[in-house]
């Protein structure tokens, strides 16, 4: 996002909390990973207001972002999906939850989790990074990864220094900000 998001975003009702205490912040934690992906996925072509308005939906749609029940989710579980009006009802971004689900429970089956699969590349450009995540898991353009990989501090870019949230997500050393 830019520093018009920033400007912005303070004391929105969706877009003030997503901007003041997640959209750059670092998190171990795979379900949040999990989210932030499928809701970047699902997010193209459309406004993020859109997708923090349906994010409730979206969360009991996907079970709490369990990587393993969204991975073992059959054709009846498409059919649900595609019928549920409060999340984005397209078969391309549902079946791509889906697959990249199946893709995470193995990537942690191999690394341990997801953060450590992240880890495990960090760094990288955001050129290289696109290429190993369309190697890796499937509807992850240029600006879905770059926007993932901002959103959870493998990448800079998501506050500018003057903003308030800036100094927070420093002080939590996020992935960009560390020196190897």
């Amino acid at each position: 996002m830019t520093q018009t998001y920033c400007a912005a975003a303070p004391g929105h009702p969706f877009h003030g909390p997503y901007h003041d205490s997640e959209y750059g912040f670092p998190s171990r934690d795979d379900k949040v990973r999990f989210e932030r992906l499928v809701l970047e996925i699902n997010q193209a072509g459309l406004s993020w207001l859109t997708i923090l308005r349906k994010r409730e939906a979206f969360t009991a749609a996907f079970r709490g972002w369990d990587i393993d029940r969204v991975a073992r989710f059959g054709s009846r579980d498409v059919d649900r999906l595609l019928g549920d009006a409060g999340i984005i009802r397209n078969r391309l971004k549902v079946a791509a939850a889906i697959t990249n689900a199946k893709t995470l429970r193995d990537l942690r089956r191999t690394h341990g989790s997801f953060a450590a699969w992240l880890d495990a590349h960090h760094p990288l450009s955001k050129e290289e990074w696109v290429k190993l995540f369309r190697r890796t898991f499937v509807f992850t353009g240029g600006e879905i990864v770059g926007e993932f990989l901002m959103s959870l501090g493998y990448l800079p870019g998501a506050h500018v220094e003057t903003c308030p949230a800036y100094s927070k997500v420093l002080a939590l050393r996020p992935p960009w900000a560390l020196k190897y």
